[in-house]
């Protein structure tokens, strides 16, 4: 056998190594071969933050949600932020409770709520304040459904997989931002005002009202195979106390995680400078919505871009994949901020009055400025597909990375509320523009000593197991149970 041979086996080998040690089962067939395909389910929990989340990034993305003050958007978008951090944290263990249907059935409840506060607010201009109280139900019920969706996106595909997949989800759940955004643009594509009329509102709520049912298509994690006949860990339903001990027991076990708190901080923090400091300033509302619309579009290939060609490319080993991708991201960081930075100099909050005449699509300077919002869009979804990628790449157990997920969405939702209330107050744009900068330089450089030394070729055995598990035959019946069929 050639040397090239010999290195392809050995790549090969260290992606199926894991599978070897595990009991080999086989797949369902028929057509519960497509319903029970992990890809089916990863692209239905997409589905459901399509329909939900991916709405919320659709209104938050018009800059103020569409309105013509953004302190009451800011506010609420902190307030949502703040409840989701604190609720992210102990999320994980809620989930190993409940389970990933119910926990994301409850997830999805929130945000028709939060969407019909901004109806209020239009026809009731002093509701701001329900607002403000939805967007903190909303923050509850988003720790669910982001914690539920983390575990089974990263615990379903193969270790070979987990790029592809996450990049796959990251597509469809981008997409509830595109239509969501196409929908603004068509609502509002004759309107030279500043502010979206209840027509693109209702469209939205109309949206996350079908996000709610989703759920209930759902198949059960623990009758789940994997392509390689590999079966997915059970998730486990033991005591509240139990479980929320589990989460200083995943940082004992693994301490290594804290590296990727700086990282996890800074992946929501420059929305708030590129939403509302950037095209809510600068932009009437039929622009933004249209910066919105390619924003989301962008992402989509991003996701697939770094997902597939880079985190799953089978021409090198695991660690040479986590190396490269991290080098693209830190070029991509610099380039972005440094064109922005190129823009930000040259306006302030006294200069941009909400009532200034704004940029529109037509004007000649247009061009330059949304190929920005594009390339943002691009750096967005790769930190996101790479921060899931680093955690799938910890472990396949879908216990510890309903943790992981709790903790990422923790500190994600802890720097997105500072830098919203940041914003309500009224702070200089450069401030928070400067501090973006500094946040996501800071992510990348603390994420390179955990790629180092935690980052393997194949996941160990050990990683597998997170705490005791309790056979399949001893869960609730409560617990997601479902009829063979």
């Amino acid at each position: 056998m050639s040397t090239s041979e010999e290195e392809q086996a050995n790549r090969n080998g260290t992606d199926t190594l894991a599978a070897q040690e595990a009991e080999i089962f086989k797949r369902p067939e028929g057509w519960r071969s497509i319903r029970y395909h992990p890809i089916t389910q990863v692209c239905l929990v997409g589905l459901v933050c399509f329909t939900c989340p991916g709405i919320f990034n659709a209104l938050s993305g018009l800059g103020a949600g569409g309105q013509v003050d953004a302190t009451t958007s800011a506010n609420a978008i902190a307030t949502h932020y703040a409840t989701l951090a604190f609720s992210a944290f102990f999320a994980g263990s809620v989930h190993n409770v409940l389970g990933s249907r119910l926990c994301l059935f409850l997830g999805t409840c929130g945000y028709p709520l939060y969407i019909a506060s901004y109806i209020a607010t239009n026809i009731h201009p002093g509701a701001g304040d329900f607002v403000v109280v939805s967007g903190a139900i909303s923050g509850v019920c988003a720790a669910l459904i982001w914690t539920a969706e983390g575990s089974l996106m990263m615990a379903y595909p193969t270790e070979a997989q987990k790029g592809t997949y996450i990049g796959y989800f990251w597509a469809i759940f981008n997409l509830g931002a595109v239509v969501g955004s196409a929908v603004a643009f068509a609502t509002n594509f004759h309107s030279m005002a500043n502010k979206v009329g209840n027509g693109t509102y209702i469209g939205f709520l109309i949206l996350t009202l079908i996000g709610v049912v989703l759920p209930i298509f759902l198949v059960d994690p623990y009758k789940m195979i994997r392509t390689d006949g590999t079966k997915v860990t059970p998730v486990r339903h033991p005591s509240w106390k139990t479980e929320f001990i589990s989460l200083f027991v995943a940082l004992k076990m693994d301490p290594w995680i804290v590296l990727l708190f700086p990282m996890f901080f800074a992946s929501n923090y420059f929305y708030t400078w590129l939403f509302n400091d950037y095209n809510g300033a600068l932009f009437n509302i039929r622009t933004r919505s249209l910066n919105n619309l390619v924003y989301w579009t962008a992402q989509i290939f991003g996701s697939f871009f770094i997902g597939h060609f880079v985190l799953d490319l089978k021409r090198f080993r695991r660690r040479i994949r986590a190396f490269l991708c991290w080098s693209i991201v830190v070029v991509v960081v610099f380039a972005v901020h440094t064109w922005a930075y190129s823009y930000q100099k040259t306006y302030t909050r006294s200069s941009e009055p909400p009532t200034a005449i704004k940029i529109d699509m037509n004007d000649p300077d247009y061009p330059a400025h949304v190929w920005l919002m594009i390339f943002y869009g691009l750096l967005d979804s790769m930190w996101q597909t790479t921060a899931y990628w680093l955690m799938g790449a910890m472990s396949n157990d879908p216990a510890k990375l309903a943790v992981f997920a709790g903790f990422y969405k923790c500190f994600q939702s802890s720097g997105s509320a500072i830098v919203w209330r940041l914003d309500a107050l009224r702070r200089p744009y450069m401030d928070i523009f400067i501090s973006t900068w500094v946040l996501v330089t800071a992510g990348m450089i603390f994420a390179f000593p955990l790629i180092y030394v935690r980052v393997k070729d194949h996941t160990e055995i050990e990683d597998e197991t997170f705490v005791e598990r309790p056979n399949v035959e001893n869960l609730p019946k409560f617990a997601e149970k479902e009829s063979d069929e």
